[in-house]
């Protein structure tokens, strides 16, 4: 018998999580049946998208939802051989019985000296994020403007880089002098801290006077509000989150920017990456080798300990990770 353990939301959040929200759990896991496979979680991950989603895809007393790499360390299925490697939907969980369904084996190719938890950032979820909202979404051409928010996240590192490889002029904000110096190392054209400029609106203006083709948008509330109208006519707007409305306890309400769309003639999508998940094998190995070539650099904000998990997500919530949040187990 394999012990398991889990962690559990014990109610659905009000407004920011705190400790009490999350309980530690352990199971005894059954004998594997043909056909199935014994996970071990090597790195867990923490995501913006998982405070938002517990209220639409879990129910209280649910093991948290997300994704980790894990280690295959028993199989009665000939797909999935012992000591491989793969991405799991497992949730926060140290051990997982799978029948093999929406696994990931890691991909063959993947060097050595290279981290298998960036399976769960540069090269996982947050660079696809990037890829699909940067060519299916906006469209972003060689020359062009883009502004990116929460710029020195897993998702919005990834994309100010990936426009630099497309020739583009970059622009990202963060919210501490850390981060804008770490998005100087990637080679963004203009980085301002947003907590500290004066003003918002002279900031975007003084970055890019001439305005914006494109916005990934990774935060909502007030910066998208000001950014709208800094952008060029017939922009296009990616919407891939809204951090800064997850915790509101009362929902925000306006202004509402509609005029400005229509004058400006803007275009705005949300999206998911599940629209393109055909694409994944593709798109995996576009970012692998971008990483191996040394255009795409990947920071990462590694806890240590499964008994870390709350933390680590409402540290993350908090803005403390430059690049992605990772649970080392």
């Amino acid at each position: 018998m394999v012990r398991a353990q889990s962690w559990v939301m014990t109610e659905h959040f009000d407004g920011f999580p705190k400790n009490s929200d999350f309980e530690l759990k352990l199971e005894e896991l059954p004998e594997l049946k043909d056909g199935e496979v014994l996970l071990e979680a090597v790195f867990l991950s923490v995501d913006p998208y998982m405070r938002p989603f517990s209220r639409i895809r879990m129910k209280e007393g649910d093991v948290m939802i997300g994704s980790q790499v894990a280690k295959v360390i028993q199989s009665r299925n000939p797909a999935f051989s012992v000591g491989s490697h793969v991405v799991s939907d497992s949730g926060w969980r140290t051990h997982t019985i799978s029948d093999g369904t929406g696994l990931t084996p890691i991909l063959p190719e993947w060097p050595k000296d290279v981290s298998l938890s960036l399976a769960l950032g540069a090269i996982g979820m947050p660079g696809v994020t990037a890829v699909y909202g940067i060519e299916e979404v906006l469209g972003l051409q060689k020359g062009e403007t883009l502004l990116v928010n929460a710029a020195a996240g897993a998702v919005g590192s990834v994309v100010g880089q990936i426009a630099k490889i497309k020739g583009c002029k970059v622009v990202g904000s963060a919210g501490t002098d850390a981060k804008v110096a770490y998005l100087r190392e990637l080679g963004f054209d203009e980085v301002f801290n947003y907590k500290t400029v004066g003003s918002l609106e002279e900031a975007l203006r003084k970055a890019s006077p001439e305005g914006y083709d494109c916005f990934f948008e990774n935060v909502g509330g007030p910066f998208s509000t000001v950014a709208l109208q800094q952008m060029k006519n017939f922009g296009r707007i990616a919407v891939c989150g809204s951090i800064s409305t997850y915790n509101d306890s009362t929902p925000q309400k306006g202004p509402y920017p509609y005029f400005t769309i229509i004058i400006k003639q803007l275009k705005m999508e949300g999206f998911l990456i599940t629209r393109w998940e055909h694409k994944h094998p593709e798109t995996l190995k576009r970012l692998l080798a971008w990483v191996k070539e040394g255009k795409l650099q990947c920071r990462e904000h590694v806890t240590k300990g499964f008994e870390n998990m709350p933390a680590a997500f409402m540290g993350m919530l908090q803005g403390e990770n430059i690049g992605k949040a990772v649970v080392a187990v």
